[in-house]
Formats: C-alpha cells, structure tokens, sequence
C-alpha cells in the first residue's frame, strides 16, 4: 500500500500550472472528462508528473483496445465492458474505498481497480467512449451508474434501447428495479425519469471535487485538501455562490484569520443584494475572525 496517509500536494509552481490547464480544459468546446479528473489527481499527488500524465491516458487507451470490435447492441456493449473491466481486470469498489481519497483521484484508481462509484464510472466512460460505444454518466441520488444506449430524450424511442451499468458493482447490469432500489438506498425517494439524464462531463467533475470536499470536511487536519478541492471547483465555469463562503469559512478553520476575513466581506457584499440578513451575519463572522488576530 503506497499511501497510509493522503498523497503529498504538488510544489506551489506545478500547481499553478495544474489549475491554469483546468481552467482552460473546463472552458473549452468539449471539455475532456479523463484530462480534468486527472488534473484534479495531480493536485492531490505532488508524485503525478507528466509522465503519469500520460501513462494514465495511455492505460485507458490500452484497455478501449481490448473491447471487441462494436460489440453492436447497448446490453451486447454492456456486457463486454463488464466482461473486460469487471471480470478480467477486476475494477469494482468496496465501502473501505470510501474512507480514502485514493478513491477520488483517477490514476490511483486505475492503479487499484478500487474507487467511488463516480470514478469507476469515470473508467468505464472513457474505456467504452474510446472504443466507440454510444456512453453517458447518470448522477442517480447517492450512486453514479453508466448508462448504453441512444440517450433519453423524445426521439430516442423505447427505453429498451438504454441499459444501465453499475461500474462499482463490477458492471453489473441493472434492471429498472434494480435502479429504483439503488435510488431509495441512497435517498428514500424514488426513481424519476429527470435522474436518468446524461450528467455533462463537467458535472461529473463538479460531483468529484464535492466528494474529495467531503472527504475533506470529515477530517480537519485533511484542511489543505479541502481547500484546493474548492479552488479547482470555483475554476468551472458554473459553480455555486456558496463556494466562496465556504472557502473563507475554512481559511478562518485553517488559522488564516485576515485572510478569510477579507473573503467572507467580499461574500457578503455579493449576498448583501438578495438578503442582507444573511450578509449582515457574514460580517459578524468577519468581525469575530478579524478579532482573532489580535
């Protein structure tokens, strides 16, 4: 086991550079799921050079070359994804995976096999995207899935065309119930068709980095990791307001007392015009980290 502890950050220079490539990659056409998770993994681990980079890539290349040629139907496509990544190279998660930020970032899972539902997802997108299988993220409530098939829509016909996939259960094949029951584990509620909607790559990345603040939040010596995961997720090109109120909240956490001070002023500014309640609360807590520094 290579890290008991969380990876050691990139130098202050590489990650820099790191977030000016994911900025430009979130801004631009289409933007490229693979490159940006694995940006957010050289955030996380100063060890992911260039050379990793690329051998991850490579890696996701090498397994798209082994799916057989168009394997034609959505289940036939389902199938020999389960077979290849499920069954041959073993990729699938247990609850353990849960509890490491190794499970967030996409070159260790591809050197694990283990992850989140999200980030094995992520592998069966671009392995099956690469080979050429029509292939889209689904966002169910609490669990990522894959969806085969002609994506939802009006004219896309009966839902028979569509099948979906659970990567973390090794590619298992899901019946309707069988996503309605993973729907009310997740939340209790039940399965409507708007969950079934293809999730952008950008929301994918979005729902990384919340997982990666979570992780984070869990663990307040884990601080620093919270903090970047919020830089990167303030890069997107949507993200919530609130982002910044938590990103000075932490930087008081951190000990960083002005300057979260000056962030939770510049929030309440921007809050100020829809409910100055709540800005005037953010200012109180401005106040009390300024008092801090004394």
């Amino acid at each position: 086991m290579r890290h008991p502890h969380p990876p050691q950050p990139p130098s202050p220079e590489r990650s820099a550079e790191l977030r000016r490539r994911f900025a430009e990659e979130a801004r631009s056409e289409r933007p490229d799921l693979a490159t940006l998770c694995l940006l957010v993994g050289a955030e996380a681990d100063g060890t992911l050079d260039e050379a990793g980079l690329d051998a991850a890539q490579v890696e996701l290349d090498r397994l798209a070359g082994q799916l057989p040629f168009r394997p034609g139907t959505p289940r036939a496509w389902a199938v020999a994804l389960r077979d290849l990544l499920g069954e041959r190279y073993g990729f699938h998660g247990v609850a353990a995976d849960y509890q490491r930020l190794e499970s967030s970032l996409l070159h260790e899972v591809l050197r694990r096999r283990r992850g989140l539902p999200i980030l094995l997802s992520v592998v069966w997108l671009e392995v099956a995207r690469r080979a050429g299988a029509p292939v889209y993220g689904v966002a169910l409530p609490g669990h990522f899935v894959v969806g085969l098939g002609t994506e939802s829509g009006p004219e896309s016909g009966s839902l028979e065309e569509r099948v979906l996939v659970d990567p973390f259960d090794g590619g298992r094949v899901l019946s309707g119930q069988d996503a309605e029951v993973l729907v009310a584990g997740a939340t209790g509620a039940e399965l409507r068709a708007s969950m079934l909607e293809p999730a952008a790559p950008l929301d994918v990345v979005s729902r990384v980095l919340n997982n990666i603040r979570a992780w984070a939040a869990r663990r307040p010596e884990q601080s620093a990791v919270g903090l970047w995961a919020i830089d990167l997720a303030l890069l997107l090109p949507a993200h919530a307001a609130r982002l910044r109120y938590e990103r000075a909240r932490l930087l008081v956490q951190r000990g960083e007392f002005a300057a979260g001070a000056g962030e939770l002023e510049a929030y309440a500014e921007v809050v100020g015009a829809v409910d100055q309640a709540v800005a005037e609360e953010v200012r109180g807590e401005a106040r009390a980290a300024r008092a801090m520094l004394n």
